[in-house]
């Protein structure tokens, strides 16, 4: 099994991200949805990228966002990768020059991948938590027997991850990817080091298959 790649989301601060690129994270997440209480300004953004190692990707999660307020930031905020994560069309999410992942909210009888399929430019797909009125981190999990295991995209799995349950999920669903935000923090956006550490290292040992 490939090693699983992690992503800390919800990064508010330069110290943060430098934080989760120490303990191995191979992204991390910014949030441009301002009902989010880990919304960060394009100034904020822009000082934590620049502060980020090399290697270390920048993706930008959007709710719904217009297509012009879109574009302004992306003209100021150099952002490796896309995050949409409201009720965008396949035809919402392309034109900006960058890849992207679609979040999807899932509930039990949903068809994943049906959903999947309809993003056919999608670079992976996201899976959280369905929870009627949020479009994401409500820190609750979803049932990990929902996901299909011959999705045609890459599975980024979100969704209530913490240190103590992402071995078990990583072991489970086998995702490309693992996400987390309210797991792995001491307060709404900001995060603490040692859960950083943990979540990273029990991704790992999850994705070792021990």
């Amino acid at each position: 099994m490939s090693a699983v790649r992690v992503k800390i989301c919800g990064i508010t601060r330069v110290e943060d991200a430098l934080v989760a690129a120490a303990a191995g994270a191979d992204a991390i997440g910014l949030v441009f949805y301002a009902k989010s209480p880990r919304a960060v300004s394009v100034e904020k953004a822009k000082a934590i990228i620049a502060a980020l190692p090399p290697f270390v990707t920048s993706v930008g999660l959007f709710v719904d966002m217009p297509r012009s307020e879109l574009q302004r930031i992306l003209a100021e905020v150099p952002l490796d990768l896309l995050q949409f994560h409201g009720n965008e069309s396949p035809e919402d999410c392309v034109g900006y020059g960058r890849p992207f992942i679609k979040a999807l909210r899932v509930r039990p009888g949903d068809d994943i991948t049906a959903a999947v399929a309809r993003y056919p430019n999608a670079s992976g797909v996201l899976l959280d938590t369905y929870v009627p009125g949020i479009p994401g981190g409500t820190g609750e999990a979803f049932d990990w027997d929902l996901v299909p295991h011959d999705l045609s995209k890459p599975v980024v799995l979100a969704g209530g991850l913490t240190p103590a349950n992402v071995a078990a999920a990583v072991r489970q669903v086998h995702p490309y990817a693992v996400d987390v935000s309210g797991g792995v923090e001491s307060s709404k956006g900001i995060k603490d080091a040692d859960k950083v550490r943990a979540f990273v290292d029990q991704a790992r040992l999850g994705g070792s298959g021990l």
